[in-house]
């Protein structure tokens, strides 16, 4: 019987720059305003998006700048690499490991392109060996904290005795645009955030959690539903308001169906731990999986503390639910491009 993957290490960070969403929501009153007919009936959603406050790679006044491909791409070289290393190498040190003792790392990233990837630039900084096996991953997008985690889990099942490294950074801040007079780009104003998190994981070691099962569900037809488009400027968000309806709609049958897969019922989970992609998607998680309203309390509180930041924000999640005390069974769950719904269940190792 092959040894359980455990997680041995989970750490988060954060960029330098913090902004107040009420700073945050002026800035926006005078940037589109003048150009945005529809500005003052949308301009709530920066009341009721949930967030107090997040972080980003460049201060405030850097975005209110015109920002094209080649400075966008240099900003996320820069914060992305710094962030890559920051969360790396706080769970390697919890896990009381260096770089040097990794033997697989898989960074999962959509906010912007490097080709040498993320790894490979901090590989210097972190100590990684020249064997060292490299999975960057590009485009899951908001799933990938979830899908990048249940990927390195096979990976370390796969290859008994290895360590594996999990990075996920996220840069979404990048993706806000002066240019763009659309409701999308409205709400990303009011949402993005960025930062990393990282997981350290082997086959039979002692850890937190056990991961027992993973699984993805992409529904047909729904490739507007979440996603980039790429034009001079950088990305363009593609967001479709249904999300939240959609979800509230369509992911108690992807979940059970998942669920049953793996020979379990919504109700063997004691807790799920959602990425916050805002109120109400939170709102419509908590009803469509039967949660009792406001149970979703860790999603809100890093939603208010860090905004959407994409990818790492499920992990950001995890971390609150382990330090508060992890339940005998948990699922892991985040939506993303393709539109697809990732789930990762874990077991608290005894």
């Amino acid at each position: 019987m092959p040894a359980p993957v455990r997680i041995l290490a989970l750490a988060t960070a954060s960029p330098p720059f913090e902004m107040a969403q009420a700073d945050v929501a002026a800035m926006a009153r005078e940037v589109f305003e003048p150009r945005f007919p529809l500005f003052d009936r949308m301009a709530a959603v920066f009341e009721t998006a949930g967030i107090r406050t997040r972080q980003t790679v460049r201060p405030m006044d850097w975005y209110l700048q015109p920002q094209g491909w080649p400075e966008r791409t240099q900003a996320y070289l820069e914060g992305a690499t710094a962030l890559f290393g920051d969360a790396a190498e706080a769970a390697l040190a919890e896990a009381g490991l260096t770089g040097a003792e990794v033997d697989i790392v898989v960074t999962a990233s959509s906010t912007g392109i490097a080709t040498p990837s993320l790894e490979a630039r901090a590989m210097a900084r972190m100590g990684f060996r020249p064997d060292i096996a490299r999975v960057p991953v590009f485009g899951l997008g908001c799933a990938g904290g979830a899908t990048g985690l249940a990927l390195a889990a096979k990976l370390a099942a796969a290859t008994p005795g290895a360590v594996v490294l999990f990075v996920t950074v996220e840069l979404c801040s990048l993706a806000v645009r002066l240019d763009e007079l659309t409701k999308a780009n409205i709400v990303a104003t009011a949402l993005f955030g960025d930062g990393a998190a990282a997981c350290v994981l082997r086959s039979g070691e002692v850890g937190f959690a056990e991961v027992t099962g993973a699984a993805e569900h992409t529904w047909p037809d729904t490739l507007d539903i979440m996603g980039w488009n790429v034009d001079p400027q950088g990305f363009e968000v593609v967001f479709a308001q249904a999300i939240p309806s959609f979800a509230q709609k369509n992911l108690r049958p992807a979940i059970d169906a998942m669920l049953a897969a793996q020979a379990l019922q919504v109700a063997d989970i004691d807790r799920f731990i959602c990425h916050p992609g805002g109120t109400k998607v939170i709102e419509a998680l908590e009803q469509s999986l039967g949660i009792q309203q406001g149970g979703l309390d860790h999603e809100r509180a890093v939603l208010s503390d860090h905004g959407n930041m994409s990818a790492p924000t499920a992990l950001f999640v995890l971390d609150r639910a382990r330090r508060a005390g992890l339940p005998d069974r948990s699922v892991l769950t985040a939506m993303g491009p393709g539109f697809t719904a990732s789930t990762v269940t874990l077991r608290r190792a005894a």
